[in-house]
């Protein structure tokens, strides 16, 4: 959770989730845990390593500042906080998303008691390198796509893919986990969902429009992604955000030859069906799997991560 790309105001729109019988754990968090460094911070959140008294077991803690007053600014509401619970009950834990263990309460916050991951963030790991080769860029890529395939059979869109949101889950390995499903939304068949979420360079044309959201709007995305990992660059960041969204809307991007002169056609054809206006067709998460540029991807354990 980087301030560097701040998010979209969220509205409190329905979450396709029901909420009744979720009840939280009201003992003192710090009588259960022991409260270590802070691994990461949002608006409205902190995420710190803690330590079980009892077992010794190490977890992330996500302390979620709770909106005090229905007409506050400041805090997260009851339902969205429920909705990213309820996600990660639904979808966590599998191979490539983190795992939620318990949920605590506190006058001021709630308190969810999650997997630790600890190789850093993927934009980090980016960043030192500049940019990746194909085959570890392909690798990566592969393993958010298993990722959105698990959430996306379970009819969640996640709505917040981007490099920060996916986490190495050891130093020295290639293998990630998908994080932060606070702007996750369940959309069934027949549903309309609209909302101006998201960070704003990663936002699909349907958002920055106020149009009705999909699966197909994580693929966006995923292009958006894939082209960082590959050039170093941004495709749709201008000077403003409202530059931004327009070149979103327009479609505005090319695969600048300083960058692109050496990546393989395959690459860019990927890139090029997920960035597609039109939704109905944007590439699915299955047709990106059939993908070539996908199905050469080598196996992990031939990859070197520094």
């Amino acid at each position: 959770m980087r301030d560097a790309h701040r998010q979209i105001s969220s509205s409190s729109s329905s979450s396709g989730f029901d909420t009744s019988a979720l009840r939280f754990n009201e003992e003192p968090f710090e009588q259960c845990y022991e409260i270590a460094e802070e691994l990461g911070n949002g608006q409205f959140a902190v995420v710190r390593r803690v330590i079980h008294r009892l077992s010794g077991e190490q977890f992330a803690a996500k302390f979620i500042k709770k909106r005090r007053y229905a007409t506050s600014r400041r805090g997260v509401t009851r339902c969205n906080i429920e909705r990213e619970i309820d996600v990660l009950r639904a979808v966590g834990g599998y191979e490539y998303t983190i795992k939620l263990f318990e949920v605590y309460e506190t006058a001021s916050d709630v308190i969810l008691v999650l997997e630790l991951v600890s190789g850093g963030e993927l934009f980090d790991y980016v960043s030192a390198k500049e940019c990746l080769g194909e085959a570890e860029a392909a690798a990566f890529i592969q393993q958010i796509l298993f990722a959105i395939k698990h959430l996306h059979d379970n009819h969640i869109v996640h709505l917040d893919i981007k490099p920060e949101n996916v986490m190495l889950r050891k130093r020295g390995e290639s293998k990630i986990k998908l994080i932060d499903f606070g702007l996750s939304r369940r959309i069934l068949p027949g549903t309309v969902v609209k909302d101006m979420i998201g960070t704003p360079e990663f936002v699909a044309p349907e958002v920055v429009n106020y149009e009705p959201l999909s699966s197909a709007t994580d693929m966006w995305a995923l292009g958006v992604v894939t082209y960082i990992l590959l050039s170093g660059g941004s495709p749709f960041l201008g000077e403003t955000r409202d530059e931004t969204f327009v070149n979103i809307s327009a479609v505005n991007y090319h695969f600048s030859e300083r960058y692109f002169e050496h990546i393989s056609p395959y690459a860019k054809d990927f890139i090029s069906h997920l960035f597609v206006r039109d939704q109905r067709k944007r590439a699915t998460v299955d047709e990106c799997l059939k993908h070539p540029w996908i199905r050469g991807v080598r196996p992990l354990s031939s990859l070197i991560v520094f």
